[in-house]
């Protein structure tokens, strides 16, 4: 009863998060598709290149494969808690800028179910969208702003039928709305809105292997697959002339009022892709980890019907992989405090899935992070990672840009589970 009790307390905390989630910094990029795809990598793996496939531990959350699930400590009740500060220097041609954003990254909760079987739950990003750039011609101007994106709301176990093999599920509720909206000025203003609103579920199953090559040295295999699925949801498109669509409400407010020129369901003309991750982990005396993760995103073969009036027809979108690899390094668990902080460092190279008129969007980076032991417990853990990125276009150059990411999270081990003994 205990258990069950702290974890409706988890759903009650993962649920009040949700309008909290991370404001993500602008960047015209995101005006494409679904926007700026999130991995669900914690900040102690985006430290590493954002790996986890193959990723095993008793005290660290690894949402990107639930199988891990089955290796959660059988005393312990784990959070983890993200935020995040993202800078970024954006260069076209001459013209240059930069932009700041961040918030509450994320939420995540772990917990044993029973012998062998553990269980998770919390909040992560899945997109972003956030942008407002402009132009100018001889007869009109315009604007273009974009917010909003899409979140999971997931809960997972993981399973343990023998030693060495864990397999795993997480399913989640996709939601989330972006808007997109454009003005165009000539002697009055037009707005275009397009809005997608999507309420829809996900699925993402999970497999892992680890054996020992020797008494303190331990190979896992892990892979993870999420199957291509249609997408629910709403798609609307909508127009207004600023300055003549206008009228006073009954409160005395000048309310816009606009005509939908699109509304279509999200089903049937919106798809989520297969989509697929595999990796290789290698850890010797629970001290020095190395991992090497490819992910691989069929999106050329997932539907995306624009909506007439405000994406092109042929809009066409690339097959995603990445390839990320990470290490992390304890000198001495029980030597004095800074040999007992763990240190991470990685890198990743990213093919994204959007095509710009013909151009292919990429972005590399590279990571570093340092894990403290919280007073008086080495259990719970504040983790600090920085993280650079560039973002381009191939084969013509577009937009630059530069990131720099400040992300804090906080590991918190409780062994809510311990049951003293009465003497």
């Amino acid at each position: 009863m205990k258990s069950i009790k702290h974890i409706i307390l988890a759903i009650t905390v993962a649920s009040s998060a949700l309008a909290m989630l991370a404001q993500p910094v602008n960047t015209p990029y995101s005006k494409l598709g679904f926007g700026i795809l999130n991995d669900n990598a914690t900040g102690s793996q985006r430290a590493m290149g954002g790996v986890g496939y193959a990723m095993q531990s008793g005290r660290q959350i690894n949402v990107m494969n639930p199988a891990s699930y089955a290796k959660v400590d059988s005393l312990t009740f784990l959070w983890d808690l993200g935020v995040d500060v993202t800078n970024c220097w954006s260069k076209e041609g001459d013209k240059e800028g930069y932009n700041l954003g961040g918030g509450l990254d994320y939420i995540t909760m772990e917990f044993r179910l029973a012998k062998r079987l553990g269980g998770a739950i919390g909040v992560v990003p899945f997109s972003g969208v956030g942008y407002s750039f402009g132009g100018e011609t001889d007869n009109f101007n315009d604007t273009r702003i974009g917010a909003g994106g899409l979140s999971e709301l997931f809960a997972g176990v993981g399973y343990e039928p023998f030693k060495g093999l864990s397999i795993g599920a997480n399913f989640s509720y996709l939601f989330g709305t972006i808007t997109n909206t454009t003005n165009v000025s000539q002697v009055y203003t037009s707005q275009f809105t397009r809005t997608l609103e999507v309420r829809d579920w996900n699925m993402r199953l999970g497999l892992q292997y680890g054996f020992n090559i020797s008494p303190k040295s331990r190979i896992v295999l892990g892979a993870t697959f999420s199957p291509k699925k249609a997408m629910h949801g709403t798609a609307l498109g909508q127009k207004a002339d600023i300055s003549q669509d206008v009228v006073v409400d009954s409160h005395g407010n000048r309310v816009v009022v606009y005509d939908t020129i699109a509304n279509m369901s999200m089903k049937g003309n919106y798809e989520l892709p297969m989509a697929i991750g595999a990796g290789i982990s290698y850890n010797y005396d629970n001290r020095f980890t190395v991992e090497v993760d490819y992910t691989y995103q069929q999106w050329s073969k997932a539907k995306y019907t624009p909506l007439n009036y405000f994406e092109v027809p042929t809009t066409k979108w690339n097959d995603r992989w990445k390839i990320a690899a990470g290490m992390s390094y304890i000198p001495n668990p029980r030597g004095n405090y800074f040999n007992r902080m763990t240190y991470r460092i990685g890198a990743f190279y990213n093919n994204d899935y959007m095509n710009v008129s013909g151009n292919k969007v990429r972005d590399y980076g590279m990571g570093i992070g340092f894990s403290f032991p919280a007073l008086g417990s080495d259990k719970t853990r504040v983790n600090l990672g920085v993280e650079w990125k560039h973002r381009y276009s191939a084969p013509t150059s577009l937009i630059k840009e530069d990131y720099l990411n400040i992300t804090l999270s906080v590991n918190f081990n409780e062994m809510w589970f311990w049951k003293n003994k009465i003497r």
